[in-house]
């Protein structure tokens, strides 16, 4: 997800005591694993209500299970019982949970597969957008959607609400004449009932997320293509089909250049873009079917803005690598999904304009990050994020998650190497295919790739929070030709904030026969380096190819 362009045993040797418990604390016990949801939904427009019947398939996982437990917040059961039994179960409901009692202790391996019926008034999860109507006629029709992240599913469909379980699903969606439905993974077709309304069924065969489950129910027109073997849909309203290519139009390249890059072709089956109104994102990246605000996408129409918008397409195409494919074990560790979409847009930069671009992105990116963290009243949390909190987005989807995240990702990729960047992203993809994944989990493939110890990278720029500032004075000596440089750091030793980073980094001295550059490594918060270069620079450059581009740099020149 974006925010609107407008604006292990090896693990226990690689993160500190601290981090692990702290990880621990925010995973999920689970005592099943669901296997697959069906989801037959009907709707009332004018209630703004869901009428459901939904099965799901699961298995108790370590210990026999006696009741089951699901996530449902706000129904109301007509029914709960097995599928295809019309004997109804005992069950209670609390909170957020509905409760199933089992006749028996069901084992391990066990199938369970349980019908439920309801209906429901969502406050969160399914949207409903009226109509706009001008002088009689309908200029925009009404639609319904979903958003699933962080844990907005269970309103509308009893489950496992959490993103360390993946489950197949299947959709029978339930539209008005004259409609569209747009769902996960494959469609499998369009049954006509009474009134001219229309069921929608698709189904999505690999394991995915919850949260990544979706639908958009509205009026649409579809411009269609392929990558490969790829179908590649643009859903956009009615008369606005001349956005496609202005939004949409390097979709293909963006396939491609994914490809090549992580060395894994695209793992789904189609790839849908749909825009929808009143999104309060400027997209989701909904397993193969990404939901986009539609004021996003008509910035395409500005010249301006068409680059943007290309960084957004990027970005949620990005994610069915980093994110749906791969997963994110628990929120805390976002920044794995949401740092490498961001990181991938300035990669397609990269390839599709040249290294110039793809550092403009990156600089733009670090100093978003350094403004946000140096504002008054900002409580920054680290990339692995403390303060997770699924209910309140604002605590989740910052600029530390997606500026800082994607650039301290170009970090790692300037402190080992492209080829060992590269090696280790695909390592990370392929080893951890289809699974749940965790900061130690991206430390493995790279330290196996790279052949190094980078225990010290992730502690100061995942497990800490903050940035260096840096003070830089440089004396000269006529009679030595010895210049001297005194570096402090200078960034306030608060709790979580590192007294001192370590920081391998270069130093350009432009002098009177040309520039001189010296690689430093800065690792204490006062140090000074002394080099022999003959004459009194003019200009003392730190980090000229911004290698560690979230630094405040503070260059005085004494004499």
């Amino acid at each position: 997800m974006k925010k609107a362009i407008l604006l292990i045993f090896i693990f226990a040797l690689a993160v500190p005591a601290s981090i692990q418990n702290e990880t621990r604390s925010f995973n999920r016990e689970r005592t099943f694993d669901v296997l697959h949801y069906v989801m037959r939904l009907d709707f009332d427009r004018k209630a703004k209500s869901v009428k459901g019947d939904s099965t799901i398939e699961l298995t108790p996982l370590n210990k026999p299970l006696t009741q089951v437990v699901l996530d449902a917040r706000d129904l109301t059961y007509e029914f709960v019982g097995f599928e295809g039994s019309s004997e109804p179960l005992d069950y209670t409901v609390s909170g957020k949970n509905l409760a199933i009692k089992l006749p028996r202790a069901y084992e391990p391996g066990e199938k369970l597969a349980f019908r439920i019926r309801y209906s429901a008034k969502p406050k969160k999860g399914i949207y409903f957008v009226d109509a706009i109507v001008e002088k009689g006629k309908v200029v925009r029709a009404p639609q319904v959607w979903t958003q699933g992240e962080s844990e907005e599913t269970h309103h509308w469909l009893p489950s496992f609400d959490f993103p360390d379980d993946k489950a197949t699903t299947e959709q029978m969606l339930t539209v008005e004449n004259g409609e569209t439905a747009i769902g996960n993974g494959k469609f499998l077709g369009k049954k006509e009932i009474e009134g001219g309304r229309a069921v929608y069924h698709f189904r999505m065969d690999v394991p995915h997320s919850l949260y990544l489950t979706s639908f958009v129910i509205g009026t649409y027109v579809k411009v269609s293509e392929n990558y490969k073997d790829i179908p590649l849909g643009y859903y956009v309203y009615p008369g606005q089909e001349s956005i496609v290519p202005l939004a949409y139009g390097k979709t293909k390249d963006m396939f491609a250049v994914f490809e090549e890059l992580t060395g894994l072709d695209y793992p789904f089956n189609k790839y849908d873009q749909t825009m929808v109104a009143a999104f309060p994102w400027g997209g989701m990246e909904n397993i193969t079917a990404t939901t986009m605000a539609d004021t996003e996408i008509m910035f395409a129409r500005a010249s301006f803005g068409r680059g943007l918008v290309e960084d957004l397409v990027a970005h949620e195409l990005a994610h069915s690598w980093f994110g749906n494919l791969v997963t994110c074990r628990n929120w805390a560790e976002l920044w794995l999904n949401e740092g490498f979409a961001t990181f991938m847009e300035g990669a397609f930069r990269e390839k599709a304009y040249g290294r110039e671009i793809y550092d403009l992105k990156i600089a733009s990116d670090a100093e978003e990050y350094v403004s946000y963290a140096s504002a008054p009243g900002t409580k920054e949390h680290p990339l692995f994020n403390t303060s997770a909190d699924a209910s309140n987005d604002d605590s989740m989807f910052t600029t530390v998650t997606y500026q800082k995240g994607g650039s301290v990702i170009h970090m790692l990729r300037e402190e080992i190497g492209n080829k060992a960047f590269w090696k280790g992203v695909n390592l990370y993809l392929m080893r951890n295919r289809l699974k749940n994944v965790e900061t130690p989990d991206l430390i493995s493939a790279m330290e196996e790739a790279s052949g190094r110890d980078l225990r010290w990278f992730f502690d100061q720029w995942v497990y800490k929070k903050g940035f260096p500032k840096l003070r830089v004075a440089s004396t000269y000596d006529r009679a030595s030709g010895k210049l001297k440089l005194a570096v402090a750091q200078t960034q306030k030793m608060s709790e979580g904030v590192p007294a001192v980073f370590r920081l391998p980094i270069t130093v350009r001295l432009i002098t009177a026969n040309g520039p001189v550059e010296k690689e430093i490594l800065i690792d204490k918060r006062n140090q000074e380096f002394e080099f022999e270069i003959g004459s009194n620079p003019s200009d003392v450059i730190v980090d000229p190819l911004n290698r560690v581009p979230i630094k405040i740099v503070d260059v005085v020149k004494a004499r």
